[in-house]
């Protein structure tokens, strides 16, 4: 038994075995790990809405979108160097993998302090153009700042975790963030609910609990030494390994850029409808984090699966690894998405103590239902893609569906429900958008993963 459970949760190897238990092997742990880091989100939004009011879940929701908007940097810095450490490891690559990581280290470090800088200076004009109500605009600018001026601990994580699945380790990400995740809660319902800190509570708690995470990942980093060596030589920059790293990870970020700043726009449509509609999107966000964990677990155990294996040169095996592990995601979201629709205004009264609120939440979570089976094929077959190397392809269609197709439609369809009655147009615009994207999204994607160009960007 104790085999098995080491088998199920150890460091995988996917350039053996039969594709989709190696897929299922390595997405288990990580789905977990991706659970509990979408309870640092959920956690914070069920304090502030309970202890503090709607509209503090309101401002924490509102806050997001920009936050996101400002951590593509390290999104994309995460992605190049995963895909690099998968292909590395795959052909047995020391040397450039050594390079690799420790050029990855120094480049973080550097980017936070640019990010913490930049950022810091942009929340307060990004609240305004967004025409954030005065309700809750200090409670935006209060959390933003504290996540900002705390930001090397969460962009260590991200980058760390990067490695250590790009290595075939999504055990010791899971270990650690279980363990920042229970920090979290704790710190998080001590600084709202007994020292009443409201909104900066929530951020303060988030920050100490990331930091905590990444210094536990760097300690593992530092004891993998048969695969790679962590000596100071290595965290000098490379310039060879640092390009590579913005080549491949630029388009992944560029395409976090494209969606995050979409959603900052579509925030400002949303801001239109007052108080209780921001509140309930907020709510739909947290449990739509929920319903992608599938899709998104899948989508990085893809780009690992592919990226291993384009380095030990068995791209039959690639293909096969595709079917199969986009089949098992559609099913999974499939079965959590009837789940979250059969128990939806349960789900949603955990974040409001007002019925009208999590009513409303719910009759919306209908409408992005299908999505996600979508989403599922999306994010399997851009895995793919990327861990081969072809990271431009799923930057082009995340381009065409969000900007030339969400974010149109969803002005377009509020303009085109206008009434007397509803000046405004009518909300469900806004998810009706987000369902049409989605749907869209995985038929382009499906078709650009068959004419198989991917194959041919390697390392």
């Amino acid at each position: 038994m104790l085999e098995k459970f080491k088998s199920l949760f150890g460091q995988v190897d996917m350039t053996e075995g039969v594709p989709w238990q190696k897929i299922v092997a390595f997405t288990i742990p990580m789905l977990i790990g991706n659970i509990a880091q979408q309870l640092y989100n959920t956690v914070d939004s069920i304090v502030v809405g309970k202890y503090v009011g709607d509209n503090a879940l309101a401002a924490v929701g509102s806050a997001s979108p920009i936050f996101n908007l400002l951590l593509v940097l390290f999104v994309g810095i995460s992605m190049g160097v995963s895909i690099m450490v998968s292909q590395y490891f795959g052909s047995h690559d020391r040397e450039n993998l050594s390079r690799t990581i420790g050029s990855s280290i120094t480049l973080t470090a550097a980017a936070s302090i640019l990010l913490m800088v930049i950022g810091s200076l942009s929340v307060r004009p990004l609240l305004v153009l967004l025409d954030t109500p005065d309700a809750i605009i200090d409670w935006c600018a209060s959390y933003l700042m504290i996540l900002l001026l705390g930001i090397a601990g969460l962009a260590y994580y991200n980058i760390l975790c990067g490695i250590l699945r790009g290595l075939g380790d999504s055990l010791s990400a899971l270990v650690y963030l279980l363990v920042a995740t229970v920090i979290n809660i704790v710190l998080d319902v001590w600084f709202v609910a007994g020292l009443d800190m409201k909104v900066a509570g929530v951020a303060l708690a988030t920050v100490i609990a990331q930091l905590i995470s990444s210094v536990l990942c760097i300690r593992k980093l530092r004891k993998m030494t048969d695969f790679f060596d962590m000596k100071m030589q290595y965290l000098k920059p490379d310039r060879k390994n640092i390009l590579t790293v913005i080549r491949l990870g630029l388009p992944s970020g560029i395409t976090q850029a494209i969606f995050s700043l979409a959603m900052v726009i579509v925030q400002s449509l949303t801001n239109s409808f007052g108080e209780m509609i921001i509140a309930a999107n907020v709510i739909i966000m947290r449990v739509d984090g929920f319903a992608m964990m599938p899709n998104f677990s899948f989508g990085t155990a893809m780009t690992t699966y592919a990226g291993q294996n384009v380095g030990a040169k068995q791209y039959d095996r690639v293909r096969q690894g595709a079917k199969q592990g986009t089949l098992i995601a559609a099913c999974t979201s499939a079965a959590i998405t009837g789940l979250i629709l059969l128990f939806g205004p349960y789900l949603m009264g955990i974040f409001t103590n007002t019925r009208e609120l999590a009513v409303l939440s719910a009759d919306m979570m209908k409408i992005l239902a299908a999505g996600y089976i979508a989403m599922a094929v999306t994010q399997s077959l851009s895995g793919i893609m990327r861990g081969a190397g072809d990271t431009m392809t799923p930057m082009w269609i995340s381009l065409m569906t969000t900007v030339a197709i969400r974010v149109p439609l969803a002005y377009g369809l509020v303009y085109l429900t206008r009434t007397p009655d509803l000046p405004q147009g009518r909300y469900e615009s806004l998810w009706i958008s987000t369902l049409c994207s989605w749907i869209l999204g995985a038929l382009i994607t499906f078709f650009f993963y068959l004419l198989g160009r991917w194959k041919k960007k390697a390392l």
